[in-house]
């Protein structure tokens, strides 16, 4: 059965895994050694080990980088957001971390709530294919989105052209706020982030096992100490998937 399954999820003998480093939850660098860490490498490095398959981790800036890739067979599993448009290339998970998505403005910003951010003349930055910004273009109704190639490059356009927010995962947006008294993130969400593991539409039995492996993985409480590891002790870990 594992044999099957390794075959369907790593065709080529290696399992390729995206790692998406524009969420710090999920993937970091070590600034000294430069090796990638975090709940998605455990997760990968984990699966390979079970399927007796070496792992190959490849490093984007960006989920939509990550899922752009998929096109063109770059990668046999991903650690991205569910998303709807996503869906119709990928097969996902059930979610094994939720977080949040908010919105860093100026700390003297008149916007207070998330409520006062959809309104005409706010230009809001975000990572271009970013689940905030799948959500928020099929959301909006009057605020306009500002892209850029990266959470990082959608900070830094935010800032250099002084637009009224960014949009973004609550960890770092909170972290960039602690650090910078010009700045404040806003209370509240304006969506949940689902992120799941996902392969290529077409592989059923792999699909499959991943299912069930994120499952145990949560279950067993491996997802909640790699959490823990890795610093992110914000992030929470997602329920169980209800029975089918």
């Amino acid at each position: 059965m594992r044999r099957d399954v390794a075959q369907d999820l790593a065709p080529t003998g290696r399992l390729r895994a995206a790692i998406n480093l524009g969420n710090p939850v999920l993937a970091q660098r070590d600034p000294a050694r430069g090796e990638l860490r975090g709940i998605s490498v455990d997760l990968a490095r984990e699966l390979g080990r079970r399927l007796a398959v070496p792992v190959e981790l490849i490093a984007y800036e960006a989920a939509g980088k990550v899922t752009d890739a998929v096109k063109t067979g770059a990668w046999d599993i991903a650690f991205v957001a569910i998303d709807p448009a996503r869906a119709t290339e990928i097969a996902f998970t059930p979610p094994y971390v939720v977080i949040e998505g908010t919105y860093l403005v100026a700390a003297d910003s008149p916007l207070r709530a998330i409520a006062d951010v959809d309104r005409e003349g706010v230009r809001i930055a975000v990572s271009s294919k970013s689940a905030y910004d799948l959500y928020l273009t099929r959301t909006l109704k009057r605020a306009q989105l500002v892209r850029a190639p990266s959470p990082p490059a959608s900070i830094e356009l935010f800032v250099k052209d002084r637009l009224e927010a960014a949009a973004g995962v609550k960890q770092p947006l909170a972290e960039l706020a602690r650090s910078n008294p010009r700045l404040r993130v806003i209370d509240g969400r304006f969506m949940l982030i689902e992120q799941a593991m996902g392969t290529p539409i077409g592989r059923a039995l792999g699909a499959r096992y991943l299912r069930e492996f994120i499952e145990e993985m949560k279950d067993s409480g491996f997802v909640a100490r790699a959490l823990e590891r890795s610093g992110q002790r914000d992030a929470a870990v997602a329920p169980p998937a209800p029975e089918p």
